[in-house]
């Protein structure tokens, strides 16, 4: 088997004979055209930029719908560039997993060129600030995950690395929010140009996050004598600068070694899994589910791709909030979160696995179609119904997804307030609905608090997944022992009275009382997780 390569590519027969689908058209035109044109840039070059993202512009360019490719940055792991992208010509070995255990592998080679968003590495950054003073460019994606849009610690005060970044100027940006500042300035100096900065995160009012966090950032600037008012109108003018919401759905878990061995059986060598020093897992492949969804808000002032046509639904700002509520708040976001904590709590290593568990299976349930659809906002442009019964019935328990509650359990404290807060709040806002009558997502949230001991149900230590918010919410719980439920007792109440976690004040509103009764449930000894868990689900 040839190279993973560009020239690798050329003996397409071995290739196909691998069952392996390539590109259609000339890539090396493709990286011309984009070197010479950019039109795209995307920051956060992860799996699930290379496995949906970026498969996107690659079915544009081989149904010729497009002539341009992606500019991949990263401004959090440069090892990804120098591991993944730049040793195999950017391409990626995209491995879809169906429910039946087939393998369907497509090489996506859309993106035309890969860079560090380094600030001090001084070629990759001239060639940044190139691309943004170039007119042509239309788009700057984001996933870089919610934490990377977060100026603030939670207690509000500006975090140091973005305090530096203010105080010192455009010149050298270390966050990330701070480079994407200082790019938008180079492309304000060199014309005022339009451009799309689109987050397609997994995380609400994407594009507010980012807005506001660029803004936050400009405005230091210009309070420091950096920049001038008129960089701060630029980036208000939404006919110059625009920031859709988006919607993104699609499980694209750490690569699997057993589809690396399935590769290798395939002849296909090369695929080593590689974890860089900031812990992120990734391999020339990505393997991924199915299904995916993309929706964005249709505001594009230089103009934008025809993504439609490789599947991206648009609409207004108010359609992509519904469809984004409908996921992170009901159908899907939440039901991850409670399976991610009991899971770890459990020993599971695998989401499909936990589905096969009679208490957990019945926790989702309850929590998405006993508690969320009451309160589910219909988008329109996707059913409810049938969104959470796929995300249920044949996503979660797809045993070739090899995702796991350690993964999904990471940065948890940044997703409550969305994915439990916001039904939470809807029951309370509700005439209809009663918000003492919750139980399941209050279990949900109980066996977050539960999780946070590092205590598994047998007793043991257990790993915890990184949370900015760990350390500080680990504190409350020093004196907390399993076996000794008395010690959970007001244990909680600065966790379960923090609105910024919840988006209310949990006692005020009569759910503190019942999260801290469970609580002392999960943690009267061995086993009283899953004890808790049948007396509540069975």
């Amino acid at each position: 088997m040839p190279k993973f390569s560009i020239e690798g590519l050329s003996r397409s027969t071995v290739w196909e004979a691998a069952g392996i689908q390539l590109p259609k058209f000339d890539i090396h035109q493709m990286v011309l055209n984009t070197c010479k044109t950019p039109r795209w840039i995307h920051f956060g070059a992860g799996n699930i930029f290379r496995g949906f993202i970026a498969a996107l512009q690659n079915t544009l360019l081989e149904e010729g719908l497009a002539d341009c490719g992606i500019i991949a940055s990263d401004t959090f792991d440069y090892e990804i560039i120098d591991k993944i992208f730049t040793p195999y010509d950017n391409l990626s070995l995209l491995v879809i997993m169906n429910p039946d255990g087939s393998l369907e592998k497509r090489v996506v080679a859309s993106v035309a060129k890969s860079i560090k968003g380094d600030s001090q590495n001084r070629e990759d950054w001239a060639r940044l600030i190139e691309i943004f003073q170039t007119p042509s460019l239309q788009m700057a994606s984001f996933t870089i995950t919610e934490k990377g849009y977060s100026l603030r610690s939670i207690s509000g005060q500006l975090i140091p690395v973005v305090s530096d970044d203010i105080a010192n100027g455009p010149a050298t940006p270390r966050h990330t929010m701070a480079v994407v500042a200082a790019l938008a300035l180079a492309r304000y100096e060199a014309g005022s140009h339009p451009i799309a900065f689109v987050s397609m995160d997994n995380c609400s009012h994407n594009g507010e996050k980012l807005q506001n966090a660029v803004t936050e950032i400009a405005c230091g600037w210009k309070k420091n004598g950096f920049v001038s008012q008129g960089f701060i109108d630029y980036l208000n003018d939404p006919k110059k600068v625009s920031f859709p919401w988006s919607m993104i759905d699609k499980i694209t878990p750490r690569p699997s070694p057993l589809v690396q061995k399935e590769l290798e059986k395939s002849g296909i060598l090369g695929m080593d899994i590689v974890c860089t020093d900031k812990n992120t897992f990734i391999a020339p492949f990505v393997n991924a589910e199915a299904p995916q969804y993309l929706v964005i808000e249709d505001s594009f002032p230089n103009g934008r791709m025809p993504l439609e046509k490789a599947g991206v639904l648009f609409a207004d700002r108010n359609t992509v909030e519904n469809t984004e509520r409908m996921k992170v708040t009901t159908c899907l976001n939440p039901l991850h979160t409670a399976l991610a904590v009991y899971g770890c709590l459990l020993g599971y290593t695998s989401i499909a696995a936990e589905m096969d568990d009679p208490q957990l299976k019945a926790l989702v349930e309850k929590i998405g179609y006993t508690e969320g659809m009451p309160v589910v906002v219909d988008p329109g442009i996707l059913n409810p119904d049938n969104f959470i019964h796929e995300v249920i019935d044949r996503r979660l328990p797809n045993p070739f997804i090899p995702d796991t509650p350690q993964r999904i359990a990471t940065d948890t404290s940044q997703k409550i307030p969305i994915r439990f807060g916001e039904t939470i709040k809807a029951y309370v806002q509700r005439p209809d609905l009663n918000v003492s009558d919750l139980t399941y997502i209050p279990l949900a949230i109980a066996g977050w608090c539960r999780y946070l001991l590092g205590v598994d149900d047998e007793g043991a230590p257990m790993q915890v997944s990184s949370d900015p918010m760990l350390e500080q919410l680990s504190g409350y719980l020093k004196e907390v022992s399993l076996g000794n439920p008395s010690s959970g007792q007001g244990a909680l109440k600065p966790i379960l009275s923090n609105s910024v976690l919840f988006g209310s004040d949990l006692y005020t509103i009569g759910l503190g009382e019942k999260i801290e009764d469970m609580f002392t449930q999960l943690i009267a000894g061995k086993h009283a997780v899953r004890d808790t868990l049948k007396k509540y689900l069975d």
